[in-house]
């Protein structure tokens, strides 16, 4: 059967619908330790400047352009790599370095990934120092995190989002610390004690009464081939190690906007298991004393 005839319409006479981009909020400092953001990446200053271009060529009112901070033109919207898998939010990123680094500060990552955190320091000027066992650009040098090659009390900020146990498969290099379980048969005492190394060297290379950021999320699972469950409490855990070398600052929980979070059989999973869905990171801020 032959389908119903329909006008077609000029695009340009159709009104605009907001995009997913077009939703998202100007990028400012939050006030409170309860960050959220609607997406996983923000928008460049060079992506607004041409969203306002865009707004002006459809006639539309262009919405006030407001960027806090020491943000340049970027090279493009994103930070990072969208589809590498547990890539840091980059809003996050900004967050700290907007409030405890100023323009040309060095700013270091251990475990760089994908470059989220170079890729900030671009757009806010500082100067980003990135490190990883398996690196995924150029600029980013190959390096385990327990041994920086950089001198001590040398760095303004280091900023951390180290595995959240064996989740993820972020290298085939044994020395990798995500192959390193944080439940498991020994509780996760070769997980923590990788990562006190980790931490233990973040501190030598942080100047004095300067700040460092680690993001982390606890972690939960069914067992294995028996009844029950385990709660891993990695914040905390890796918390208490901080509290050994750094004073607190503050502690923020950033919202987690996982698709996964949203589908229907997950939810169901979590109601008829009685275990809770991961619904936000810690994002625990340290200074050197």
């Amino acid at each position: 059967m032959p389908r119903p005839f329909r006008e077609s319409r000029d695009d340009h006479n159709k009104p605009h619908r907001p995009t997913p981009r077009d939703l998202r909020p100007d990028l400012r400092i939050f006030p409170t330790t309860l960050w959220e953001y609607p997406s996983q990446h923000y928008d460049s200053p060079a992506m607004r400047e041409a969203q306002k271009k865009q707004r002006l060529q459809r006639g539309e009112e262009p919405r006030k352009i407001e960027i806090q901070g020491d943000a340049v033109v970027g090279s493009g919207s994103m930070q990072g790599d969208k589809d590498y898998v547990g890539a840091t939010p980059s809003w996050v990123i900004w967050q700290l370095l907007s409030r405890y680094t100023r323009e040309n500060d060095i700013v270091v990552d251990p475990m760089c990934g994908s470059g989220t955190t170079l890729d900030v320091c671009r757009d806010l000027k500082r100067n980003g120092v990135g490190f990883d066992l398996n690196p995924q650009r150029p600029e980013i040098q190959r390096n385990d995190s327990r041994k920086l090659p950089l001198e001590k009390d040398s760095v303004d900020f280091v900023f951390i989002d180290p595995p959240y146990s064996t989740h993820v498969e972020y290298s085939d290099d044994e020395r990798c610390i995500g192959k390193l379980d944080s439940g498991g048969e020994d509780g996760g005492k070769a997980y923590y004690r990788a990562m006190e190394e980790v931490i233990r060297e973040m501190h030598r290379v942080l100047k004095d009464r300067r700040y460092m950021g680690l993001y982390v999320s606890d972690s939960w699972r069914k067992k294995k081939n028996e009844k029950g469950s385990e709660f891993m409490p990695i914040g905390f855990e890796l918390f208490s190690i901080m509290r050994k070398y750094f004073a607190p600052v503050d502690i923020i929980s950033c919202v987690r906007h996982n698709k996964k979070l949203e589908l229907g059989n997950w939810r169901k999973a979590a109601e008829e298991g009685n275990f809770f869905l991961r619904g936000f990171n810690y994002c625990f801020i340290m200074r050197k004393v």
